[in-house]
């Protein structure tokens, strides 16, 4: 049993060892120049197990082997043996632990010799796959064709010469490479040169552009100068208009107080002349009226005398002057008429009618305080410039004005006619005017029309009429584009009136029935900046949360003589001056105005019910660094306000007519506190205080003791 297990065990041995030659005989040969060392004739193959990477390879050995150069690297070991990472060679075993090198043991020595790659002269190089060095593929075809031997290429893909691609395949291989590198070389040419002229392109586009941006730069330059130009020409040419027109009205009214003055003197000569026959004359005043004349047809009224015209020169011999003299018409004022340059008043003059002027220079026309009933379609048609008239105090009423009475007043700005017996708003006003003041009538309808076409209206004043939200349209507003300036007091309102327009910046509403201040009632009106709505009916419950809060330009609000009981909460974030004089407040509730962006800087709580419990700790926060003036007189204080100490721009401080009986230290100014004195004005009169009980320091952030009022006190 034991001599079969030798014989198949010598049998496996050496029928492994016919393997492993076989497979070692067809082994390519690496190619390449060896450093300074011998080319070692094959002796043979032996297997050995666990070799390089840990895998059986068959390892060629060499014979003749000589004596280690000094380049090669020398390992030593056992004497027929090597160890060479853990693996045992026997003598004489060569193996390659790394590309391109090879390594021989040598009597128990280890010999490596690393590949030297030869310096090729060729333009075309080709490295093969597996191998260690580089070969050019001309040099390679001749050395094929004189040695009449195939090139091995050291890869493994190619296990022995049996593989080799035969001569012909060679060339046709190698003419291949070299029309692909001839290609990719032609490509990098035609890429290189595509890049240069996209390149250019781009630059050549860019200096267009450039030159686009240059030439257009250059047009809007001299459109510029040309606009800069005729603006100028324009600016000279309307400045010499203007200077021309000033000296011609210079000429003019010098001539007009020359006739004046002689039309004075002619007037004396006749009045003392005519003292004897008539007990009283009237005194004439002579108006020059050379470019409009009254229409013939025009009844004088019996309140003017009749038109005479100034006697001058003759014809004779006096030139232009004597025309000009002669052409001249003037026009007698009405007893109690004054006219001073381009101004005429005729003020309580007790006129019944409107004068009919013929002075084209005439700007300003007051008729305030006379009996005037109607307003006539003709009755400035000799005053065509007028830019302001004033119907104060008279007896017009809606039904006396024509339709057509101020549509031709094309400069007309201002009109006045406070005081009077006007019921609906007058017809026919111009686009122009721009203030308008219709106080103390009968106003008592408003439509949607009755401010048609007054887009230029920046003032509008309806104080103390009959009007309210059930006969004020909604859309009353809408045509005022500009108005900024509404006055509304003194009527018969309840609430606050709807459509307000957007570009409102002041509101007067005192002195109505106003009860509630609902939500929406600003939405439209962003831009207010004042609202007064003192002598009304307001309670504090009744403003709505919204009302006003969110508005950043509601600077002032007055509520002063309304029925508030606390100081009102959600009022404007932007609020710097509060009045709530006259009211019930008894209590200013904890951060109240802490809110408010910048703070509070003026607060008038006089005339109310605050006592000593009324103020809280917290009531002033947030107006510590603003609050300038404070007025908290005529209420039912016991004691300074908590806070008042920590104000630090406060100017002026009214405590006076309370109850207050002490004053700490520390209660008006803060010891502390080593800024220069800030309190201009303190007034503490009709109190309680013994004022030889008040510390010295009370009043060490006043300014000067003069400045603070003591006497009288209610004490004894």
């Amino acid at each position: 049993m034991r001599l079969w297990l030798l014989l198949a065990v010598s049998f496996f041995c050496w029928l492994s060892y016919s393997v492993a030659k076989d497979q070692n005989q067809n082994r390519p040969v690496a190619q390449g120049r060896r450093r300074r060392g011998k080319k070692m004739a094959p002796q043979g193959r032996v297997p050995v197990n666990g070799g390089y990477n840990g895998a059986s390879v068959f390892i060629k050995s060499y014979k003749g082997v000589e004596e280690p150069k000094p380049n090669y690297n020398v390992i030593p070991g056992n004497t027929g043996q090597c160890v060479f990472q853990g693996i045992t060679m026997f003598d004489k075993t060569v193996w390659s632990p790394k590309p391109c090198v090879t390594c021989l043991c040598s009597s128990g020595n280890v010999v490596c010799d690393e590949m030297q790659c030869p310096v090729l002269q060729c333009q075309l190089k080709f490295k093969p796959i597996g191998q260690c060095c580089p070969i050019c593929i001309d040099s390679t075809h001749e050395v094929s064709e004189n040695s009449g031997d195939s090139p091995v290429p050291n890869d493994p893909s190619f296990p022995n010469a049996a593989f080799l691609p035969d001569k012909s395949q060679r060339k046709e291989k190698y003419k291949e490479e070299e029309e692909r590198h001839l290609r990719k070389d032609a490509e990098r040419k035609r890429r290189k040169k595509q890049k240069k002229e996209t390149e250019k392109l781009r630059k050549q586009m860019e200096e267009q552009q450039q030159e686009e941006e240059m030439r257009k730069f250059g047009e809007e330059a001299a459109k510029r100068a040309a606009e800069e130009e005729e603006k100028r020409k324009r600016m000279e040419e309307q400045q010499r208009v203007e200077e021309d027109r000033r000296r011609r009205r210079e000429k003019e009214q010098r001539e007009m107080l020359r006739a004046l003055e002689e039309a004075a003197e002619r007037a004396r000569a006749e009045l003392k002349a005519e003292e004897d026959e008539e007990e009283e004359e009237e005194e004439t005043v002579w108006l020059r009226g050379d470019v409009f004349q009254m229409p013939p047809q025009l009844p004088t009224p019996p309140d003017f005398p009749p038109t005479t015209a100034p006697p001058g020169p003759s014809h004779t011999g006096e030139g232009d002057d004597a025309d000009e003299e002669s052409a001249r018409i003037s026009y007698a004022l009405p007893q109690g008429c004054t006219i001073s340059d381009v101004i005429v008043s005729c003020e309580n003059a007790k006129l019944t009618s409107i004068p009919p002027l013929s002075i084209p220079e005439l700007k300003s026309l007051n008729l305030q305080g006379n009996a005037i009933t109607t307003i006539p379609a003709e009755a400035f048609n000799g005053v065509l410039n007028l830019e302001w008239i004033d119907f104060g105090k008279n007896k017009i009423s809606s039904s006396g004005i024509d339709p057509q009475a101020f549509t031709k007043l094309k400069f007309l700005t201002r009109l006045y006619m406070d005081g009077n017996l006007l019921e609906h708003i007058p017809p026919g006003l111009p686009h122009t005017l721009q203030e308008l003041k219709l106080n103390e009538n009968n106003l008592q309808e408003m439509d949607e029309d009755s401010f048609e076409g007054l887009s230029s209206l920046v003032t509008l004043e309806m104080e103390g009429n009959l009007l309210s939200e059930a006969n004020v349209n909604p859309k009353f507003f809408a045509p005022l584009k500009q108005l900024t300036y509404l006055r509304m007091g003194r009527n018969h309102f309840r609430t606050i009136p709807q459509g307000l327009p957007a570009s409102l910046q002041e509101l007067h509403l005192e002195n109505n029935l106003i009860e509630e201040i609902p939500e929406g009632a600003f939405n439209q009106s962003k831009n207010l900046n004042v609202i007064m709505l003192r002598h009304n009916k307001i309670d504090e419950t009744r403003i709505a949360p919204f009302a006003w809060i969110n508005h950043r330009n509601l600077e002032s609000i007055d509520l002063s003589h309304n029925n508030l009981h606390l100081v009102p909460s959600f009022l404007p974030k932007s609020l710097v001056h509060l009045v709530l004089v006259g009211n019930q407040i008894e209590r200013i509730p904890g951060y109240v105005f802490a809110h408010m962006e910048p703070g509070l800087e003026y607060l008038y709580l006089s005339y109310n019910k605050l006592d000593g419990e009324g103020v809280e700790p917290e009531s002033f926060f947030g107006t510590f660094n603003t609050m300038t003036e404070l007025c908290l007189d005529h209420n039912q204080l016991t004691s300074i306000p908590i806070g008042v100490n920590e104000m630090t721009s406060l100017h002026f401080l009214r405590l006076n007519n309370n109850n207050i009986r002490h004053i700490g230290e520390d209660s008006i100014c803060d010891p502390l506190n080593d800024e220069d004195s800030h309190i201009v004005a303190l007034r503490l009169e009709n109190n309680l205080l013994d004022p030889r009980k008040i510390p010295p320091t009370a009043f060490s952030c006043v300014r000067s003791y003069s400045s603070v009022v003591l006497r009288p006190q209610r004490i004894k």
